[in-house]
């Protein structure tokens, strides 16, 4: 099968916070809610800053579902604005992925954890998460209520977790 020129960026982590993305320089024309199908979010990517906390990643898992912010590309290439922020392709691999978006099924870049930055048992930090809280207007309610209830890290003692 193959995938259409892909102008739209599907966002589960920190950049569901419009506000984050366009301080970064992504120029989108559109913005609503969308979901991931047979995913499952996680927070196993090792922060830089933090390594006893984790950004979000996404990781197979039948019948459940990763909600995020999906964002409409001025242009193609503006994804290539991303990915330096991302690390890619050293933390994350970019791929196109099939989202839905209300009745529309849309292909969309997202960003996965490469292995190799991926380690269990960790949270996000509470600036992360408030970022991805941010999305609130385009996250279902029991997404963003679940999502509200996750543990943050202690990123003020370099020894915890």
């Amino acid at each position: 099968m193959s995938v259409p020129a892909v102008d739209h960026y599907f966002a589960y982590g920190s950049n569901m916070n419009p506000a984050r993305v366009r301080e970064r320089g992504l120029r989108f024309t559109a913005v609503r809610g969308a979901w991931l199908k047979d995913r499952r979010l996680v927070f196993d990517k090792v922060s830089r800053l933090h390594p006893n906390a984790a950004h979000a990643n996404v990781v197979y898992a039948p019948r459940e579902r990763v909600e995020g912010v999906l964002y409409r590309l001025a242009s193609a290439d503006e994804i290539l604005k991303m990915d330096p922020f991302e690390r890619a392709p050293w933390n994350y691999g970019r791929d196109a992925v099939q989202v839905q978006a209300g009745d529309d099924a849309l292909w969309a870049w997202t960003y996965f954890a490469n292995r190799a930055v991926r380690r269990n048992g960790l949270n996000p930090p509470a600036e992360y998460l408030a970022h991805m809280l941010a999305g609130r207007d385009h996250l279902s309610v029991d997404y963003f209520d679940w999502l509200a209830r996750t543990p943050v890290a202690d990123c003020a003692n370099p020894h915890g977790g």
